[in-house]
């Protein structure tokens, strides 16, 4: 056999994944058709925060496990990508949030009515993990190598491929697995995001409302501001909609006016891949006696719960 764990998938999840693996003492070989700044993962805004993700019984506590490493992760910014920022989520409250909110004393209170943009009367003010993606994904790259693990830019056409080379397969594949399982509980929630000299804005915002397709928030990250988005289920295109990006950049300007004046960087699309009936994280016995583990359907939380279900996929791994 060629190695004794094969990772499908180099995205966030593929990537945490593979690390934890390699630091448990596995081989692991990384396949991935298109090297990590070029996936779905390198668009994201990215803020930890449960979002459109299931099943809500195990998203809290992935969650929290992965605030804790970011946490951690957060002493060195420069070196990790991983900042703790300031911000407020518009539109919810202390209460109605999941039981997961209980553990973060400290990090999340009631918005001030100055805090929440005028006509709002709800939102939560919070100081969260804000994670540059390029820079942690090349990051979390080189934790992977030096831990002793190989990524090899190879397309699979089967996870079978991999069985065929390795006694432990674990498929961090995204919205394709949607055609490798296959698994037709997947589908594509696009988002599209613009990219804007920062104006001045060192805190974050974002509205809550997970049933719209259009929605408002701002990143500050390092050398931009990120601005979003949209949440269009079953759309299938990664070519940016000036119309959408002009949209975008006018509810984020109602929120903070000097953004309407802010020259363009560049524009992004991503395809979040959401599953009905939440992520699949489980065990199953895959071709020529393998052990096959999926880990995919984080839809637009994948960042959040990257290194809880890198755990619990380890542990399945055996």
């Amino acid at each position: 056999m060629g190695g004794e764990v094969i990772v499908v998938g180099g995205g966030v999840i593929g990537l945490t994944t593979a690390v934890e693996l390699a630091e448990r003492g596995r081989r692991v070989r990384m396949w991935t058709r298109e090297p990590a700044e070029a996936t779905t993962s390198a668009v994201a805004g990215a803020l930890w925060w449960p979002y459109r993700i299931e099943p809500a019984a195990l998203v809290g506590a992935w969650s929290l496990t992965s605030l804790r490493v970011y946490e951690e992760l957060a002493t060195r910014p420069e070196e990790t990508g991983v900042r703790l920022v300031p911000g407020v989520q518009s539109g919810v409250s202390p209460a109605a949030l999941g039981p997961w909110a209980r553990e973060l004393a400290g990090m999340v209170r009631e918005a001030a009515p100055g805090e929440r943009p005028p006509g709002v009367a709800t939102g939560v003010r919070a100081r969260l993990p804000l994670i540059d993606m390029p820079a942690h994904l090349g990051w979390l790259r080189a934790r992977f190598e030096a831990a002793g693990g190989t990524v090899e830019l190879r397309t699979a056409g089967s996870l079978d491929e991999a069985s065929a080379e390795a006694p432990v397969v674990v498929n961090c594949t995204g919205l394709a697995a949607r055609e490798l399982v296959p698994d037709l509980r997947l589908t594509p929630v696009r988002g599209q995001l613009v990219l804007v000299e920062n104006p001045g804005v060192d805190s974050w915002f974002a509205a809550a409302d997970e049933a719209s397709s259009e929605l408002t928030y701002f990143f500050p990250q390092p050398g931009r501001l990120v601005l979003g988005g949209t949440a269009v289920e079953g759309a299938w295109s990664t070519e940016p909609d000036p119309a959408t990006a002009e949209a975008i950049v006018r509810r984020c300007a109602r929120v903070r006016p000097e953004i309407a004046d802010a020259p363009v960087l560049a524009h992004r699309v991503g395809l979040r891949p959401v599953r009905s009936g939440g992520v699949r994280l489980a065990a199953v016995p895959g071709a020529y006696g393998t052990r096959l583990v999926h880990n995919y359907g984080h839809g637009g939380a994948g960042v959040t719960v990257a290194w809880g279900c890198a755990r619990a996929a380890a542990e399945l791994a055996g």
